[in-house]
């Protein structure tokens, strides 16, 4: 008997042996937390270490930990902190995706020289194993390069790391599925935060269907220092109007702000609560920057895949391309807000007092154009519109005592609720063009302000000279 108790001892010690090697050499499918009988591919395992800031007090003396543990699925952060860290949390959507489009805006619309002092960290928050396998192989196809330099860095929390996102306090009578879904957001992006605190100097939250204006960096620096000579206090930048988009915070603060949003998360969207932590860190009004960096695309809403049509109305994506004019106007003007910053790049815009029937703002071009299109937005919040007024183009320049003109104006239509906008404007006015000119056609008594003029052109055809 005593035999056979030994070869099955035996038997057994060398099942359990060969199943523990078997686990072990399988070890990166459990990591992963997958249960599949397909092969899955090594990204899903890798161990991701954050590159801890020790500016903030809660990371210096481990105050406050938020436990979680990150899989590092494609890149690798350098261990230099760059200027500007740039998270976005993406997850499967019902109809279509644009991950790779906003991914590709940020790196396209941004030089070398931005892209190296850049990092970008993408949060996969879905916990479809098959998805997240599929975009991870998307994004090391189209950003191989991005990621072998450390500009790119794609990440996971496991579901396991989540508190209760079911079954939680209603706020707002929204209904279980939509407290779900923010609920879940707010805790994406505390972990998301969370590990990009100590990659930058500064950081910027994005949305995964977004499009970038040109060089936003460099934009966001000029920015940055014009706030920092202020000497005054501030917690939130924001570059977009829109939701959870284009908001920048310096890093030292992020740590704090991903455990606001983890203690907080059931009780309200994000971009209610950043409100909140804006106003905490003594920042009682929003700074708000104009024109604005980023536009989202996106059509259908990660949430149950429902329509959104939310555009940024300040958005400007290409490099300012108004070609040098001067402007002039017989509004009066209202302190520095003088007619020339509705034509320049910029936050500025002319404010004039009430107008009169005639009452004009002319734009001399330095140089004959040919105006393919033109968009003209008056107005700030609903108020101070211009509320009559056709837009007209002009031909020869002529000199006067105290301003320049044209001698001849042609109408190419009216502002409607204080904007206008054409385009392909050259296939009916086809000849140059040396003037543009908003001329009033009925007094108003509220003040006007004339937020932008903007138009697009094309060169202009030489002379032919009779040389080949």
């Amino acid at each position: 008997m005593r035999r056979r108790s030994k070869k099955k001892n035996l038997i057994l010690a060398v099942v359990l042996l060969v199943g523990g090697l078997y686990l072990i050499s399988h070890s990166d499918i459990l990591i992963a937390g997958i249960r599949s009988d397909k092969p899955i591919p090594n990204e899903l395992s890798w161990q991701a270490d954050r590159l801890v800031s020790k500016v903030s007090w809660v990371e210096q003396g481990d105050y406050l930990p938020l436990n979680v543990s990150y899989q590092l699925l494609a890149g690798a952060p350098s261990t230099q902190q760059r200027y500007l860290s740039i998270g976005l949390s993406s997850v499967k959507r019902t109809k279509g995706s644009y991950l790779t489009h906003t991914l590709k805006s940020l790196f396209s619309q941004s030089s070398p020289e931005e892209r190296s002092s850049m990092v970008v960290v993408v949060l996969l928050a879905d916990f479809d194993v098959s998805w997240r396998v599929n975009t991870v192989r998307e994004i090391k196809t189209a950003f191989a390069s991005e990621l072998e330099q450390g500009q790119l860095v794609v990440i996971h929390v496991p579901q396991e790391w989540y508190p209760p996102v079911r079954g939680i306090k209603r706020n707002y009578n929204d209904a279980p599925n939509r407290v779900s879904f923010r609920s879940k957001q707010n805790l994406d992006y505390s972990f998301l935060i969370h590990y990009s605190a100590g990659l930058g100097q500064y950081y910027l939250q994005l949305e995964d269907d977004v499009l970038s204006a040109k060089s936003f960096l460099t934009s966001i620096k000029r920015h940055i220092e014009k706030q920092e000579a202020k000497k005054t206090t501030w917690a939130m930048l924001e570059f977009s109007a829109l939701g959870y988009i284009g908001k920048l915070y310096k890093s030292a603060d992020l740590p704090l702000l991903a455990r606001f949003l983890f203690l907080f998360y059931q009780e309200m969207p994000c971009d209610w609560l950043m409100t909140h932590f804006r106003q905490l860190l003594t920042q009682k009004e929003s700074v708000l920057l104009k024109p604005s960096l980023f536009q989202h695309m996106g059509t259908f809403s990660s949430f149950q895949g429902t329509y959104n049509k939310l555009k940024d109305r300040d958005f400007e994506e290409g490099v300012y391309t108004n070609p040098p004019a001067e402007v002039y106007s017989d509004m009066s003007t209202y302190q520095k807000n003088f007619p020339q910053l509705a034509w320049n790049a910029g936050e500025g815009f002319f404010w004039g007092r009430s107008p009169e029937t005639g009452n004009y703002l002319t734009v001399v071009f330095r140089d004959p154009t040919v105006v393919t299109g033109i968009y003209v937005e008056t107005g700030s919040g609903g108020k101070d519109l211009l509320e009559s007024a056709q837009v007209e183009i002009g031909h020869t320049v002529i000199n006067t005592e105290s301003k320049k003109t044209c001698k001849e104006f042609q109408s190419v239509g009216s502002l409607k609720n204080g904007r206008f906008e054409i385009e392909e404007l050259d296939k009916t006015y086809g000849s140059v063009s040396s003037c543009l000119r908003i001329q009033v056609t009925a007094g108003q008594k509220d003040w006007v302000i004339i937020t932008k003029v903007r138009i697009k052109t094309k060169p202009t055809t030489p002379p032919h000279n009779g040389k080949l």
